[in-house]
């Protein structure tokens, strides 16, 4: 369970928003403001399907992401991480900075382990995560397909047709397969 708008949920900020639903209107030839909101909403569903077949949190944002206590390490399961801003209880209540311990490997997967935490069973982790800090920044094949993937629900929306295999085929080299690791190398 990831908070706060975690993989696969996306809320575009007002200028990503706004280059993204140009960028579909384009494909869709659709020079009218009025479905603006409509074709938004596409936007943001595809790029968190995106998300979910890539295996990565797409436009950088900030999340809360639940681990259990136990002493071991614990990756947090979203990528790539770019910072670990800090550990706080599930109510909220900051740990000290010697109750746990950080890292960020180098593909990007953050991991925390709790040193002492006595009484806490579980904690929220604050993390920074994403490929890119904006819709422009994101590479061009995924801006692509996320794209093709709108304009394709907007087009179907009354309809149940397959999206493009193109989709897909823009998507696979940046899409993240690997095992999850057990323990971690630190």
């Amino acid at each position: 369970m990831i908070e706060t708008d975690g993989p696969g949920v996306v809320t575009l900020g007002e200028e990503d928003r706004a280059l993204a639903v140009a960028a579909v209107k384009a494909v869709l030839r659709v020079a009218s403001d009025d479905e603006d909101a409509l074709i938004a909403a596409f936007a943001e569903t595809a790029l968190g399907l995106a998300e979910q077949f890539l295996g990565m949190v797409l436009i950088a944002r900030g999340l809360r992401v639940p681990v259990a206590v136990p002493g071991a390490w614990h990756a947090l399961g979203v990528a790539p991480v770019s910072a670990i801003t800090g550990v706080e209880t599930v109510a909220g209540v900051a740990l000290a900075a010697d109750a746990f311990a950080i890292d960020i490997d180098a593909a990007g997967e953050g991991w925390v382990r709790i040193v002492q935490a006595a009484g806490v069973t579980s904690v929220m982790v604050l993390a920074r995560a994403g490929l890119a800090e904006g819709w422009a920044g994101l590479p061009a094949p995924i801006r692509q397909g996320v794209v093709l993937l709108a304009a394709h629900l907007f087009e179907q929306r009354e309809a149940s047709v397959a999206p493009p295999t193109a989709i897909t085929a823009l998507w696979r080299p940046f899409r993240r397969i690997a095992l999850r690791p057990t323990a971690h190398a630190c």
